[in-house]
Order: C-alpha cells, then sequence, then structure tokens
C-alpha cells in the first residue's frame, strides 16, 4: 500500500479492511444501507421508547452526503474483493483508479488535519476526558454550556419559518443564511427539526422496513427517531459542524418505573462538537409528545433537550458506548435501571431534587413521605392510582411534602405533578409504593383536596397570618376556631366535608359559622360526629365576576364519639361578613323554652325575632342587639332587619329550626 501527500490531500492505491467475526456480527447485514449512500442508517427506534430496537452498529464514514459526489467524480467501478479464512477472519480488499480516492477516505485532508481546521466534514475524535462533566449534577444549570436563550429568540423564529423549496442542502443553505456560529448553525437547525418533523409512530412500530432517507423524511414530514438523528447529523455535517448519531437504551413512552433493559436498543440521539467540547441534543423528545390513550403525536417544543446537561442527560438516556454519557464517572447499566428518573419537567418547572431519591419505595407503618426541593414557590398535586386520594400533600416555600397512606397492601402507583409558572400541570415524578401494612386509623375524607395547610399560596390569595399554621387540626370536644387575616376586597367561603352521613350543600356549610371582626374572618365548626373531616377554605374578589376558588384545606380530626354537634343556623344573603352571632349557635332550638339571642349587626334600623309572635331585639351600648324570644308552638324562629327606618321592608337575616314536642 502507498501513500502519497501533497499540499491537498491524500492518495491511496489500496485499502484493507480486516474484522473479526465478533465485529462483524455486532455490525449485521448492511448491504441495505450500502445500496443506498443517500438513505439514512435505518433502526428502528422511538418517540420516548416507542418502537422494536436498534442494532449495535458502527457507522462507517462512507455513508454521508459526500457519497454521492464521490460517484460523480470518479465513474469508474470500484472493484471489491472479499475473503474469510476458517477461523472467520474477513478480508475485503478494494481495488481503485490509481488516481482515485476511497470513499472511506474520501472527507480526509491529511493537510487541513495537521493544521487542525475546524470541518463536520472530518472524521469527529471520540470523546475525551476534557468533554466529561461532573456526576451527580451540581445543580448549576440545565445545559451543558452556558446559554442565555433570550439571545436566539428572533433566531429561534427564523428558523422555524424556514420553508423546503428543494432539497436538503438547500434547506440547510437558507437556515443558515441567520447563523453567524457553530452554536447558531446547530441551533437553527434543531429548531428547523423540532418545529417541522412529526414522530411516524406507525413506521416506528413496523419490524422490517426501509431506511429513512433525507428526501423522503422532508417530502413526509415524518420519521422515526433514527430518522431525526440521522437528519440531525447530515445537516450538521453540510453545515460544517461535527456531529454524531448515538445508539442506545431510553426511559419515554412506555416505560414502566424499575424496569430492566436488554437486547436491541430503543432509541437515538446525537452529539455535536461545540467550543472545544461534546454536547447532547435529542431532536426527537425535543418535537414533542405521543399521547398515551390515543398514541398520536403532538407537537410540543421541549427546550430541555437541547445541549442538556451530561448529568441529566443520562436520566432517559444510556448510550451504547460509556464515553458518550460525557460524564465523570461515567453510570452503569444497572445504575441506569435504579436511579430515580426525573422527566424533563421536573427541571423544566424549576425542580432541584426529590426523596428519596430510588424509584420503588416501601411504605413505613403504612406510610412513605415524598419531599421536593424547588428553586421557586411551585403548585403541586399527585394522583395515588389514577386518584387524588389518600395523601397529605403541603406545599412550602421551595418545594412540597407529601404524605401518602396506601388504603390496601400491596403495589401502588404515584405520580407527582407541578404547575410551574404555567396554567398546566404536568407530570414530573413517578413512584412505585409497595406496601405491606394499612393503618386503617388513618384513613382520610375522600374530599381532601390538596394542598393541606396555609402556604405562601394561600398568601399569595389574600389569607395571611392564619390561627392554625399546620394541615391538621385536632378537637377532643368536636369544636374548633380557624382565624386568618383577609386582604382588601378578598370574600372568604368555606364548606365542611366527610365521609358519614348525607352530604349536601346545606350541611356542608351549615356546620360552620363565619364571623368577619375588621380584617379578619373567623370560622366557627361543629362537627356532627366523631371522624376525619375536610374544611374547604374558598376566596374571590368581591368586584369580580366568576365563582369562589379553591385555596386550601384543613384535616380536622376527633376520636370523641360523644360529639353530636347540629347545625348552625341557616344565613341570608343580608347576612354581612361584619355580621356576629353570639347566640344562639345552634341552628335547632329546643321547643317551649325561652331563648336568648345576642347579635352584633351593622347598618340596621330595627331588628326582631319572628317566631309564633314578634319580638323585638333592642341595640344596647356596646352595640349588640339583645332580647329572647319563646319557641312555644313553633317549627321555624327567623331573625329580620330593617335596614332603612323610613322604610317597612323587613329581611331575614338568620333561621332557626324548632325541635318537635
Amino acid at each position: 500500500m502507498e501513500l502519497k501527500k501533497d499540499s491537498n490531500a491524500v492518495s491511496i492505491d489500496m485499502l484493507l479492511i480486516v474484522h473479526s467475526e465478533k465485529r462483524r456480527a455486532a455490525q449485521g447485514t448492511r448491504s441495505d444501507r450500502q445500496a443506498d449512500p443517500g438513505a439514512l442508517p435505518q433502526r428502528r427506534g422511538g418517540l420516548q421508547g416507542i418502537g422494536n430496537g436498534i442494532r449495535r452498529w458502527q457507522k462507517f464514514e462512507g455513508s454521508d452526503v459526500h457519497g454521492s459526489l464521490a460517484e460523480k467524480e470518479h465513474p469508474q467501478q470500484t472493484q471489491v474483493i472479499t475473503s474469510y479464512d476458517n477461523q472467520g477472519t474477513q478480508l475485503t480488499v478494494e481495488v481503485h483508479p490509481r488516481d482515485a480516492m476511497p470513499q472511506l477516505l474520501k472527507k480526509f485532508s491529511l493537510a487541513k488535519c495537521l493544521q487542525g481546521e475546524k470541518n463536520g466534514n472530518t472524521r469527529p475524535r471520540q470523546p475525551g476526558a476534557k468533554d466529561a462533566h461532573a456526576y451527580p449534577w451540581d445543580r448549576s444549570s440545565l445545559k451543558s454550556m452556558p446559554l442565555d436563550l433570550r439571545q436566539f429568540e428572533k433566531l429561534d423564529t427564523y428558523a422555524s419559518q424556514v420553508t423546503v423549496n428543494s432539497g436538503l442542502d438547500e434547506l440547510v443553505s437558507d437556515l443558515l443564511q441567520e447563523a453567524h456560529s457553530d452554536l447558531e448553525r446547530v441551533r437553527v437547525i434543531w429548531i428547523w427539526i423540532c418545529h417541522h418533523i412529526e414522530y411516524d409512530i406507525e413506521a416506528a412500530q413496523e419490524k422490517d422496513r426501509q431506511a429513512f432517507k433525507p428526501t423522503d423524511i422532508l417530502r413526509t414530514r415524518k420519521t422515526n427517531c433514527d430518522g431525526y438523528a440521522g437528519l440531525f447529523e447530515k445537516m450538521c455535517r453540510i453545515a460544517g459542524v461535527q456531529c454524531m448519531t448515538v445508539p442506545g437504551y431510553s426511559k419515554g413512552f412506555g416505560y414502566q418505573t424499575g424496569q430492566s433493559f436488554s437486547g436491541d436498543f430503543d432509541h437515538a440521539w446525537n452529539a455535536v462538537y461545540l467550543e472545544g467540547r461534546w454536547h447532547l441534543v435529542d431532536s426527537t423528545w425535543g418535537s414533542g409528545l405521543v399521547d398515551s390513550t390515543t398514541s398520536k403525536f403532538t407537537f410540543l417544543y421541549n427546550e430541555f433537550y437541547f445541549l442538556t446537561h451530561p448529568a441529566l442527560f443520562i436520566e432517559d438516556h444510556f448510550p451504547d458506548n460509556k464515553n458518550w454519557q460525557l460524564l465523570k464517572p461515567p453510570q452503569s447499566l444497572k445504575q441506569f435501571e435504579n436511579n430515580m428518573y426525573h422527566k424533563s419537567e421536573f427541571y423544566n418547572k424549576g425542580m432541584l431534587s426529590a426523596h428519596p431519591e430510588t424509584s420503588v419505595i416501601k411504605t413505613v407503618n403504612g406510610k412513605a413521605t415524598i419531599t421536593i426541593e424547588s428553586c421557586a414557590p411551585t403548585l403541586f398535586m399527585f394522583m395515588l392510582n389514577g386518584k387524588q386520594e389518600h395523601g397529605l400533600l403541603s406545599l412550602r416555600k421551595n418545594g412540597m411534602k407529601l404524605d401518602i397512606y396506601p388504603p390496601t397492601v400491596g403495589t401502588h402507583k404515584l405520580q407527582i405533578f407541578a404547575k410551574g409558572s404555567s396554567d398546566v400541570y404536568s407530570s414530573v415524578l413517578e413512584y412505585t409504593l409497595k406496601c405491606n401494612y394499612v393503618d386503617i386509623s388513618v384513613r382520610l375524607p375522600a374530599e381532601l383536596h390538596q394542598p393541606v395547610g396555609p402556604s405562601w399560596f394561600s398568601e399569595q390569595m389574600g389569607i395571611v397570618k392564619p390561627s392554625h399554621p399546620d394541615p391538621i387540626i385536632h378537637t377532643g370536644d368536636g369544636r374548633c376556631s380557624v382565624s386568618f387575616g383577609v386582604e382588601e376586597g378578598i370574600s372568604v367561603l368555606a364548606s365542611l366535608h366527610g365521609d358519614e352521613g348525607p352530604v349536601t350543600e346545606e350541611t356542608q356549610r351549615r356546620y360552620i359559622f363565619q364571623v368577619q371582626r375588621q380584617k379578619r374572618a373567623e370560622l366557627k365548626v361543629q362537627l356532627p360526629q366523631a371522624g376525619k373531616f375536610a374544611l374547604k377554605i374558598f376566596v374571590k374578589k368581591r368586584l369580580e365576576p366568576g365563582n369562589y376558588v379553591f385555596v386550601f384545606n384543613y384535616l380536622l380530626c376527633c376520636t370523641n364519639t360523644k360529639v353530636n354537634w347540629p347545625m348552625f343556623p341557616e344565613s341570608f344573603g343580608n347576612w354581612g361578613q361584619d355580621n356576629e352571632l353570639l347566640e344562639p349557635l345552634s341552628g335547632v332550638l329546643p321547643a317551649n323554652r325561652n331563648v336568648p339571642f345576642k347579635l352584633k349587626l351593622h347598618g340596621v334600623a330595627k331588628a326582631l325575632v319572628k317566631g309564633q309572635d314578634t319580638w323585638p331585639l333592642t341595640l344596647t351600648r356596646e352595640g349588640y342587639w339583645e332580647g329572647s324570644c319563646s319557641t312555644a308552638g313553633c317549627r321555624e324562629i327567623y331573625v329580620m332587619v330593617l335596614e332603612n327606618a323610613n322604610h317597612n321592608f323587613y329581611s331575614y337575616i338568620l333561621k332557626y329550626k324548632v325541635n318537635a314536642q
């Protein structure tokens, strides 16, 4: 074999390629890919895990875009001689015309390599120590290099609007019109693919299919993960940026918590060489999602998978070659399987960490506790086996705490969602709970919603300085009083919910009597029986239309089986928020008794109690309306007021029932 070097290129007379039997078997059948140099390498993978696997393979450089150019420049037929010895060693000899350059070396220029020119068409170097990032994540950034995403706003808008007028080269040329650095070149390619290429679910599920060609992808605007990765690589190469396709395992669509990985790879992504280091991207997952119920793809751009920090990328991407983890130390497949999987939305919505750090949790005495730390106040919710039940979720200034009580022995699925700055809750974590004991004394009301207890969110909604900062209130006699400050212009509504007895809107509110004192509201609560109850708090801006909005609830607990409090009296619309009822508090009065009344009423000219007869109430020096009435011969008693002394129309404000004789 003779090598000659001039100022521009290397010429070669013969190329010998030697493969061991193991290498040859690992590469698999290549005739289909070599038959069409313009086709992207075929592998079956999927959007977040859909697919039938990816064969292990080492990509020949000759399959890139320059392969077709070589055919035009050297029309002479290349002779290929292949032979095997008795131990399975393969010997391949390519015989070329003396002045021709073999396709495997077509893209190399020794002079350029010696000069160290940066060129997307030079053989990419393998990742080394300087590419590795420390593991675990240091919380410094979601990206593997410093980025200000605001600098991409105009570029992203431009790239997303570029249309395909001709072939791939022309598309890349159009995209690069506004890109002035390798980073910007990679960015416009990434944005265009993520906004224009749809995931082809049907093709991904086929076991035998043809490779995706760039022309077919541009025509149909559909492909699978192989097509995404191959198209991204080819466009980067045309743009002069080094890029590699990386096959491996993934925790995506269809992933089950704690599952193991073996056999064919199920996904593919890319590594790009920028500013002297390798960086990771996944345009398949950056483009959108597949709905698990309808199996339909939806474009939903995900910034997380662009230049993702390798310590985060490893949570759901495990490459065939550990060097492509870009981590120090690299993780084993077993670690990848066992490590907690934080979904991309976990980080997109500002989460920092979660405990426990294992995806499978065993309950202790029927209980499991999960905590999340976030970089800003965040709203959370959870679902246990698809229902928002059997848990106490309390918000913290930077995170949340969840105590979960599985209702039965066995395995349970726990999902945790976060809202962040958007109006949509997104799944951020999934746990598998294993419960071998159920504490029946900790059964929670089905209507106990999230969050439990006051927090930064209730302050944001106008409820401040609560008398009970803890989410659980214990009462021995079945009564309690909860108070909190209320900001100007805010109305408060409360309701009581339990699992025992008939539940109507009337009973939900009649066991609570609300008193407003200046800028502070007091809720007097009487429980109908022992048990656990949810005391729900709602708010509404008085001058704005619409319904009351749920803010939080307390869990009320009473173990006294003698408790049997009646409802409070029924109040009507004219009962002002600043009014106060001191007696009688019970909504059911005894028969044939004289019952004293004492109320504080604002803006009232006269007040009276009406039963079988009428009894006026007198305004005292202390500002209370006082008097009494007889319940003899009555079934109902009303408190009525005259708001304007010049009128004779009295309004009902309270209603009592009288026990049967």
